[in-house]
């Protein structure tokens, strides 16, 4: 079965056979923005354990997350608790998650606690992401992978 995630508001199940243990956050780690953001989060406070995973090293769950459809170019990803959170699902997701200490934390969760707030202002970061990426030289994760290319 496949997903067409790319707009909406995207929250799917974990595949069958994929095993998660911990909140899995998978990012692009060449993406100085999405990198920077993933490390000023503090989640581990409020949720213990968390794996940071760069989607450019692959693995079993980026496979699985892309098999269903996820572009990676499109948003981050959050894994947690047999969920699939993508784009600005995904933020929302962390600025719920995440402590109110630091400023970083506090500016987080007062943009993205609201699902209509990320939804709205998601497409503005993915852009600036983007223009980021072709500024520094460097491909998106789909371009990089080319047999993870959605058919």
């Amino acid at each position: 079965m496949r997903y067409n995630l790319h707009y909406m508001a995207t929250h799917v199940a974990v595949p069958p056979g994929v095993s998660v243990s911990e909140p899995t956050i998978i990012y692009d780690g060449d993406c100085p923005f999405c990198s920077r953001y993933v490390s000023l989060l503090r989640l581990r406070q409020s949720l213990g354990s968390v794996k940071l995973l760069n989607a450019r090293d692959g693995g079993a769950l980026v496979d699985a997350v892309r098999g269903l459809g996820i572009d990676l170019d499109e948003g981050m990803v959050l894994v947690m608790n047999g969920e699939i959170f993508h784009g600005a699902e995904c933020l929302h997701r962390l600025a719920l998650l995440t402590t109110s200490s630091g400023a970083f934390n506090r500016l987080n969760a007062w943009m993205f606690r609201s699902r209509i707030a990320s939804h709205l202002l998601y497409p503005a970061l993915r852009a600036g992401r983007n223009a980021v990426l072709v500024l520094l030289g460097r491909q998106k994760i789909g371009d990089e992978m080319p047999q993870h290319r959605k058919p």
